[in-house]
């Protein structure tokens, strides 16, 4: 079918200038919440079709009247109905619109009033088979995305229209947890960085977690952040719960976990009940309360049980549990959790350096754990988001402190996969995403591979920040976890630049693509790419970086 209309009968003011809106087809179906409209013919006028193409991109917002209600959409795709070898001999141009919002007339009103609206997030009154399609104006840009009423902070510039500023609702975007999404390179962290000081710079007696396994982010909140180390780290045994402790005191294999943990259990609840102070906070006592008490208590209840024992073949599970809590002492790495001869209660201590109570000017912890080892990282994070949950759930309503929970590398913590993974990490991190925001802790889940994501998990995140990625099943993934449809926006994610994302959701005022501000250098992650065209460059001698490392690598310095 070729088009009706001719872009010298439409008004040639271009999509963001005032003015009328300039008149770009009609519709030709409408199907759902997707509109399908059919675009002017331009003829042979090549300035005509660059006008078109200007006001008609992928992600341009275009407005439908409907008798009560002007509808806006984003342009989704862009097609040719009936192919010819030039425009000049009827060629239709088709355009698919996703719809997002209407505004309603009010009695008597027109459409081109040009007077302020709010705009409404979904469509009440569809748009008619027919009716013109319009690209919006600048003005019009500027009502729907204008500074919220609310709680709000600025991010960066809106794609369309890069004079015009994009917010953030701050309560909504951390009351309903939020994730920032993109490959490697994208400027992932520079994006978690922004809104990160976003929101502080507006709220700096803020409190945020944030989980730093590469170490990227102390440079970037230097005076902001209380940055927490491996050396300065200090989370005592006492506080694991009986999980934490068997994946970090028993055997690997099955066969010999089991027993280890059967002894480790009693052993754990007597030295506990040997240190109560009365017959009453014995009563409230089990395996996993995090009350203090001695290593060397613990060491001397597995003695005394391997004591009573009828056969000496039957001690291995004892002496094996016996060495294994003995090295882990003996370890300097793991100082942070097992160093100190003295017991004392510092849980109120440990709590108040975490979530920064009071702030004193640094409102946001970051915890450096790439130097914490392997085998016992997973117990760390969980460790310390339990710790956090726990806290939040036993405190009083009125007396609580809200707290925003950042993890980035998600994907290594709540895998999709069920099989790899600490279980109990995943579990805790899914009763925040489900649970939290009842009791005031906030999710920010930051990832370069959404598809290897629990979907379960991220999809309780109603704010998502997409950047690019080029991996279909990252995309796909993305798709189905979008707490709103955006498939226009999406369908630019491979040719995103970096700084630039689409953000969907109950954070943001309306889905929409933008920039981010940019962010001064000593505001910036230290997650650079190693640059070898330099490094390749010129001779390294034996005497210079290589024993150096291997001082570090045997000391532990980072």
């Amino acid at each position: 079918m070729q088009a009706v209309e001719n872009l010298e009968q439409a008004s040639a003011t271009p999509a963001k200038s005032a003015g009328t809106a300039m008149k770009v087809g009609h519709i030709v179906s409408v199907s759902g919440a997707k509109i399908t409209g059919s675009l002017v013919s331009v003829g042979p006028d090549a300035e005509s079709a660059a006008k078109l193409n200007e006001a008609v991109q992928i992600g341009a917002l275009l407005k439908m009247p409907t008798p009560r209600s002007v509808a806006f959409g984003i342009v989704s795709s862009l097609s040719t109905g009936n192919p010819s070898p030039s425009p000049s001999l009827g060629e239709q141009w088709v355009v698919e619109i996703d719809l997002f919002g209407e505004y309603l007339l009010a009695e008597g009103q027109d459409a081109e009033s040009g007077e302020s609206f709010d705009l409404l997030r979904g469509v009440s009154n569809y748009p008619g088979l027919g009716e013109p399609i319009f690209a919006a104006t600048s003005e019009e840009l500027q009502q729907i995305y204008k500074r919220p009423r609310g709680s709000n902070v600025r991010i960066g510039t809106l794609h369309q229209d890069e004079t015009l500023p994009a917010y953030l609702v701050t309560d909504d975007l951390l009351g309903k947890h939020f994730a920032i999404l993109g490959t490697t390179g994208s400027g992932k962290s520079c994006a978690v960085a922004t809104v990160l000081h976003a929101i502080l710079s507006e709220h700096p007696f803020g409190h945020v977690v944030l989980l730093d396994p590469h170490n990227e982010y102390a440079k970037a909140f230097k005076g902001l952040a209380e940055v927490v180390t491996p050396e300065t780290l200090q989370l005592p045994y006492w506080l694991l719960n009986f999980e934490e402790m068997v994946e970090v005191m028993c055997s690997r294999d099955d066969a010999n976990r089991s027993s280890e943990a059967f002894i480790l259990k009693d052993a754990i609840l007597n030295a506990k009940r040997a240190t109560a102070e009365d017959d009453e906070a014995k009563r409230y006592l089990t395996v996993d309360t995090p009350s203090p008490y001695p290593l060397s208590a613990l060491l001397q209840n597995i003695e005394a049980a391997m004591g009573q024992l009828q056969k000496a073949e039957q001690a291995k599970p004892y002496l094996r549990l016996r060495s294994r809590i003995e090295n882990l002492r003996a370890d300097r790495r793991y100082a942070f959790m097992f160093s100190g001869l003295s017991v004392r209660d510092t849980l109120p201590d440990v709590l108040a350096r975490i979530i920064r109570v009071p702030v004193e000017g640094k409102p946001l912890t970051t915890f450096d754990l790439a130097g914490v080892p392997s085998e016992i990282v997973d117990v760390v994070i969980s460790l310390l988001c339990r710790t956090l949950f726990d806290f939040a759930i036993w405190s009083e309503r009125d007396a609580s402190v809200p707290v925003l929970l950042v993890c980035e590398e998600a994907h290594r913590y709540i895998p999709e996969d069920e099989s790899i993974g600490f279980e109990p990490t995943r579990r805790v991190i899914s009763r925040i995403a489900k649970e939290g925001r009842k009791y005031g802790l906030s999710l920010g889940l930051v990832s370069q591979r959404p598809s290897e994501l629990s979907e379960t998990i991220i999809s309780q995140c109603s704010t998502l920040f997409a950047l690019r990625m080029g991996n279909q099943k990252d995309q796909d993934f993305v798709r189905r976890a979008l707490p709103e449809s955006a498939e226009g926006m999406l369908a630019s994610l491979p040719a995103l630049r970096n700084q630039q994302a689409v953000v969907v959701g109950e954070g943001a005022v309306l889905p929409m693509r933008i920039r981010f501000d940019d962010l001064p250098e000593d505001k910036r992650p230290h997650s650079d790419t190693a640059s070898f065209s330099e490094h390749w460059k010129e001779e390294r001698g034996l005497n210079g970086f290589i024993p150096d490392t291997i001082e570090r690598w045997r000391k532990q310095i980072r």
